[in-house]
């Protein structure tokens, strides 16, 4: 147990999906490390050396000293730039560096997170420069490594945790981000819900309601008169979540219910990652 209860869920969560991963690349053959993966642009290699980077961010170690290349078009921001850095310095890393590396990461981390004494609130390193709570950074590399799990899984074939510890992590953080694409990216009405009845591996029913202010929230109560009810499957909803497929591609595996026009625009400003 870590000092704080508090950050134990988001270190079993961690745990249980990162050596899930370190179990799915294992046994690869090189040429199955440069297949495409769902995350956009990136290959089974490179979420790894993502993966790795992130991890070793939190231990403190320093960033590598690298220039990209020009001609990384999905590269478009500070952020993507930030984030392109640790995969691109691993990109001809051979399988078995791959894989070891990974592995002294985890046990690293493991050790830093056994050993963990500093109160959830205490400040530490994020992306470009920036602080954020200790809780919070435990809380997104869990988040993280699910989501890049799935992404791994759908890749390689291999189906599986999508009700995970895990899962319900990136289940809370993305219905987090609900109110906002529903009230103001979507523009609900004032006054209005939109129920959202998810099913499979992690089912759930949460209703987001909009205010005179046109401020939105998010509960567990059934709405009796929502403008507009949304069914989907737990894995279509996280992939929309993630910016891992587009509505159009996955039209059947949706039911919609009510204000058709709502219901497009709350699917087009569904993704909610970077």
């Amino acid at each position: 147990m870590t000092v704080h209860p508090s950050l134990q869920t988001y270190a079993d969560a961690w745990t249980h999906s990162i050596e899930s991963i370190a179990e799915l690349v294992k046994p690869l053959p090189e040429a199955e490390w440069n297949r495409r993966t769902p995350c956009p642009a990136w290959s089974v290699r490179d979420i790894v050396s993502h993966i790795i980077g992130m991890e070793s961010e939190q231990l403190g170690d320093p960033r590598p000293i690298h220039s990209l290349p020009r001609d990384l078009y999905h590269v478009q921001n500070d952020f993507a730039r930030y984030m392109e850095m640790q995969v691109d310095v691993r990109r001809h890393h051979t399988a078995p560096e791959m894989t070891s590396e990974l592995e002294y990461t985890i046990i690293r981390r493991a050790r830093q997170l056994r050993n963990e004494s500093r109160a959830p609130e205490t400040m530490v390193r994020a992306p470009l420069g920036a602080e954020q709570t200790l809780e919070l950074a435990l809380r997104m590399r869990a988040f993280d490594v699910w989501v890049h799990e799935q992404d791994l899984r759908a890749t390689l074939g291999q189906p599986g945790n999508l009700d995970s510890p895990g899962a319900t992590i990136v289940r809370d953080t993305l219905l987090e981000a609900l109110p906002k694409v529903v009230a103001e990216d979507a523009g609900a009405p004032a006054g209005s819900a939109v129920v959202l009845d998810v099913h499979g591996p992690l089912e759930f029913l949460r209703t987001v309601r909009v205010d005179a202010e046109g401020r939105g929230s998010v509960d567990g109560s059934p709405s009796l008169g929502p403008v507009v009810t949304l069914a989907m499957d737990w894995e279509t909803y996280f992939l929309l979540a993630c910016g891992r497929v587009r509505a159009a591609s996955v039209a059947e595996r949706i039911k919609i219910e009510g204000d058709e026009d709502l219901a497009g625009a709350i699917l087009r400003n569904f993704a909610v990652t970077p």
